[in-house]
């Protein structure tokens, strides 16, 4: 009798969720026939057959009909303030309720009208406008969003596919919306000679100034406002992401915190991966580690800080240093390169299966040869390029704390194919262009500093710290193959004319599934580091390394 009220129940309720648009029942007819005829209490006296038991789960791609009917219920009850009803029609009723309901008891939103749009298969995108309405303060709100419809796994009827990002793109399942008094003033961020730092000038920075605002606007001395805003949830959090303002109803009063950017070469960043889609860069000092410009095209996440990718074969550069320590390799030995080398099950290549006959290890390098470096694999055990990267570069500890949230990098142990695929920057060896700029900041010091953006001085936090350096003879081997990378190998063109204080080192990091690589580029110049990465750009040389380049010449 269960299944059967359940639904009825649901044939019920679909009129009342799209505010009686009749083109809902023409999908439903055979549910309601069933309803209709099969619902008695004597039903369960009645043999069993096939009719009994419901109409079998549907299948199949889903029809235009379906997709524009599930949203437009789903819309309209939204809309009417509904959420039961609205949460009704998703795949996970439970958590779209809490929301929903949030929307309008928590977020303080009111007069919510929902816009669908031309759907494309599955996907309707559809707009938001309302009012945020707190204690006699309102503003409007308005932005765009979309929702998926699938088929429900219980009964294949059609669905919206819930995540919290349906509600609004700015938020991650688990998030939430707030209006009222904001706990954390705001906080006016200043560059390294005290004038302001706003997303207006700086676009990238919106991140970085929720992350500061986060850390220090308790402190800072602001006062608080009122405003609606994302309040991140446990996931979220995991992630490091900050919450975030979308509409400020009533200005706080900000407190300042002084940051280490340079304005010319923030504004320089921002310039550089405009006009590039997917393009991340950061540049510090290696004297020091002061973070000088942070700079993303995709302004809503901070993959510059934050970004978990494969480096590819900048990673390369930390390999160097562990093979010059362990005699497996010399910058001016011969070293072998071949088209291929097998190594605990794997086959892996050059790029275009190109070889080096007779070669040095500083040609080898130049010229990003894969086969060098995974021909030493057996001679190393499975743990010695995570304490090289954690002892000597400072990497991969989840220490570093440079005054906003970071990822420092993972560089976990691993046996056979995935340690030889570790030493060339993939397997499961991940960074981002900070964890990079910092690995040449290194080189270049011959001492890991760790990466900042707010003096240390300000609250007194301690600094991670590398428990060892290279020796004399390392250093100097992994800073003539990186001068000569940048002079005559795969970073000549990109570094041209900026030697010869200088060295780099390319990388392209294989993804699964993306047609083109993404390219890394790391480099050092003077009292400067930089690195980036282009995510499907293909080769660093070409994407990433002329906005590096760009960045190590304007700041000199």
């Amino acid at each position: 009798m269960g299944n059967r009220r359940r639904v009825a129940e649901r044939r019920k309720t679909t009129p009342a969720m799209v505010g009686g648009v009749i083109a809902v029942v023409v999908g439903g007819a055979g549910i309601g026939a069933y309803a209709l005829y099969g619902g008695g209490a004597a039903a369960d006296d009645r043999p069993q057959t096939t009719a009994a038991r419901g109409p079998e789960k549907k299948t199949g791609p889903l029809s235009a009909a379906e997709v524009q009917t599930t949203a437009e219920g789903f819309l309209a009850a939204w809309q009417q303030g509904k959420p039961a009803e609205a949460a009704a029609a998703t795949s996970d009723a439970t958590a779209a309720t809490g929301l929903l309901t949030a929307y309008a008891k928590d977020a303080y939103l009111k007069d919510v009208t929902l816009t669908a749009g031309t759907a494309a298969g599955d996907k309707v995108p559809f707009s938001v406008k309302a009012t945020v309405s707190y204690k006699g303060l309102t503003k409007p709100l308005a932005y765009d969003s979309t929702l998926t419809v699938v088929r429900g796994a219980t009964d294949g009827e059609p669905v919206v596919a819930w995540h919290a990002a349906v509600v609004h793109p700015d938020l991650k399942d688990g998030d939430t919306l707030v209006t009222g008094e904001s706990g954390t003033p705001p906080v006016k961020a200043l560059d390294r000679n005290g004038a302001e730092m706003a997303t207006a000038t700086y676009p990238s920075l919106g991140p970085v100034l929720d992350g500061l605002r986060e850390k220090y606007g308790a402190t800072a001395g602001g006062s608080a406002g009122v405003e609606l805003r994302v309040i991140r949830g446990k996931e979220s959090k995991k992630a490091d992401l900050s919450d975030k303002t979308l509409v400020e109803l009533s200005k706080g009063t900000p407190g300042t915190v002084k940051t280490t950017l340079s304005p010319s070469l923030q504004a320089a960043a921002e310039k550089e991966v405009s006009r590039t889609d997917r393009a991340s860069v950061v540049v510090m000092r290696p004297s020091t580690g002061e973070i000088l410009a942070v700079a993303n095209s995709n302004r809503g996440f901070n993959t510059a800080f934050l970004g978990s990718l494969a480096p590819g074969s900048t990673m390369k550069v930390i390999t160097s240093s562990l093979l010059f320590e362990k005699d497996l390799a010399s910058a001016n030995k011969p070293h072998p390169c071949p088209k291929t080398f097998s190594y605990g099950g794997w086959k892996f290549h050059n790029d275009k299966d190109f070889e080096i006959k007779g070669g040095t290890f500083k040609a080898s390098f130049a010229r990003s040869c894969n086969t060098a470096f995974i021909s030493q694999a057996k001679k190393l055990k499975d743990s010695d390029l995570t304490q090289q990267a954690q002892q000597v570069f400072g990497l991969a500890m989840d220490n570093w704390a440079i005054g906003v949230p970071s990822f420092d990098g993972a560089v976990p142990v691993q046996t056979a194919a995935p340690m030889g695929a570790s030493l060339i920057g993939q397997g499961g060896v991940r960074m981002n262009p900070l964890n990079m700029a910092s690995v040449a900041s290194t080189v270049k010091a011959g001492v890991f500093h760790q990466p900042y953006l707010v003096s240390p001085d300000t609250d007194h936090r301690k600094l991670a710290t590398a428990s060892r350096t290279m020796s004399a003879s390392t250093l100097s081997q992994l800073r003539e193959v990186m001068q000569y990378t940048a002079a005559y190998g795969t970073a000549a063109e990109a570094m041209a004319g900026l030697g010869p204080d200088y060295g780099a080192k390319t990388g392209s990091a294989e993804v699964d599934n993306q047609e083109k690589a993404n390219g890394w580029f790391t480099a050092y110049r003077g009292d400067l580091a930089a690195a980036g990465v282009v995510q499907a750009g293909g080769h660093g040389g070409d994407t990433a390394g002329p906005i590096v380049a760009s960045l190590l010449k304007a700041g000199s």
